[in-house]
């Protein structure tokens, strides 16, 4: 047994190293061409260019796994049944099953590489190009800014808060802003209807404006129009938030406690949480789904399996993005939305595994 769990296991990793370079390679090209303009136009040395694209690779490898895992699995198997190594196997009496399940178990293995990579490389790698395309590229500043369309800001010793921010018009909705002292205690507040961006300076309109003194009295005023002196421009209120794919598991769930702290609603963030958890085992139930593919199509030839194998890969990418997209708008629980396409999957892939002939 332990030679054909070394022969398997050499030819599923053989076969899986060529398919994830080749859909690796693939991505990269589609994603230079797609992007290589803007680059061009903004004037990017070309060595910040390269590490955009090689920052890239980690998380592109993650994502192209399960279905290099799924074809390498269909592949491996079609080529035995063709040359007549499963036929030989049962003629020795031996049960097709046992030898079958060492690629199962090497898919399992991937899946622990794929969470290793999702969580300790990914995160770092995906950070830094990240920056590179917002910060040089795009000419975006960097911000910390959460919560749906709501934004919160510190500036110096003020604190903003936009219900929401039309970047397109540069227009604030009920905007309130927080003036402090030297001792960090509120001396001004200032509620307004609307923001608008006029000849370098905000203007608030409809307003409120309570000035605090220190000895807990305050003067209250109304306004029609207020031009605020603020340093901030609208570039500084363009939402940038960090995306899940830039956060480690542990770190996606402090932000998402963070944002439940804020008051703020986190549904979608516990969703991405318990998608860390589930993506990763994609490629154990491709697998499971793979073997009896192969042997399903060993009379119609490889081609027809492969196809079938990338339409399942459309179909389970298309099935996760639905779940969590329920899971999103509250419609199911978080835990479920995440897990929903692994478990239709799972049972699946058990069911057509169960099948195999003898």
């Amino acid at each position: 047994m332990k030679v054909f769990f070394r022969y398997f296991s050499f030819e599923f990793f053989k076969l899986l190293s060529i398919c994830l370079i080749i859909f690796t390679t693939v991505f990269l090209i589609g994603d230079f061409v797609q992007k290589i303009d803007d680059f061009m136009s903004s004037e990017v040395p070309f060595v910040l260019t390269a590490a955009y694209f090689i920052y890239k690779i980690p998380y592109v490898i993650v994502q192209m796994m399960p279905v290099a895992t799924l074809i390498s699995v269909i592949i491996l198997f079609c080529i035995m049944i063709k040359n007549n190594e499963i036929v030989a196997m049962k003629a020795c009496g031996m049960n097709v099953i046992r030898p079958l399940l060492s690629v199962v178990i090497m898919s399992l293995i991937v899946s622990f590489f794929v969470f290793w990579v999702s969580e300790s490389i990914v995160p770092v790698a995906n950070s830094k190009s990240t920056k590179i395309w917002r910060g040089e590229v795009r000419k975006k500043e960097l911000s910390s800014f959460y919560g749906g369309n709501q934004i919160w800001c510190r500036s110096g010793d003020a604190i903003y808060w936009i219900k929401h921010f039309d970047k397109s018009k540069n227009i604030m909705l009920r905007p309130t802003f927080y003036f402090f002292g030297k001792e960090f205690e509120l001396s001004k507040r200032i509620d307004g209807k609307i923001g608008i961006w006029e000849n370098g300076v905000w203007k608030i309109k409809e307003g409120i404006i309570q000035e605090i003194y220190g000895d807990g009295d305050y003067k209250l005023a109304k306004f029609d129009e207020l031009y605020l002196d603020i340093p901030e421009t609208p570039e500084t209120f363009v939402k940038v938030a960090r995306s899940p794919d830039d956060m480690s598991y542990h770190e996606l769930k402090r932000f998402a406690e963070e944002v439940r702290q804020e008051g703020y609603d986190n549904t979608q963030y516990i969703v991405d949480l318990n998608a860390k958890r589930a993506f990763p085992l994609i490629s154990f139930i491709l697998a499971i789904i793979g073997i009896p593919l192969a042997f399903r199509f060993q009379r119609r030839g490889l081609p027809l399996a492969i196809t079938t194998g990338i339409g399942l890969c459309f179909l389970y990418i298309m099935t996760m993005s639905f779940s969590k997209s329920l899971g999103a708008s509250g419609a199911l629980p978080p835990l479920i939305a995440a897990w929903a396409a692994n478990l239709i999957f799972l049972f699946l892939g058990l069911h057509l595994f169960a099948n195999i002939e003898r």
